[in-house]
């Protein structure tokens, strides 16, 4: 997959992915043309602050490349965590 889907959720992970793949969500135009998304990368976060927080961060980041680097050098991501504390 070439796309990435950014968002947070109090719910696991898995279960957010499920909703999206049935479109509990509508049709939004993004989401609902993707039939095969998967867990790329998830970041457990202290609260539900930190967790917007992050996700603006990494959406103003607008970079694959960001994205990559979030999983291959995890200490990116334990940064991000103190930053947003």
């Amino acid at each position: 997959m070439n796309k990435y889907y950014i968002g947070s959720t109090s719910l696991l992970p898995e279960e957010r992915l499920e909703q999206h793949i049935n479109k509990k969500y509508g049709n939004n135009k993004f989401i609902a043309k993707v039939y095969d998304w998967e867990l790329y990368v998830v970041i457990e976060c202290e609260s539900k602050k930190q967790s917007i927080q992050i996700e603006k961060h990494i959406k103003r980041m607008k970079s694959r490349t960001y994205i990559a680097n979030l999983v291959k050098y995890p200490e990116i991501i334990d940064k991000l965590k103190l930053k947003y504390l």
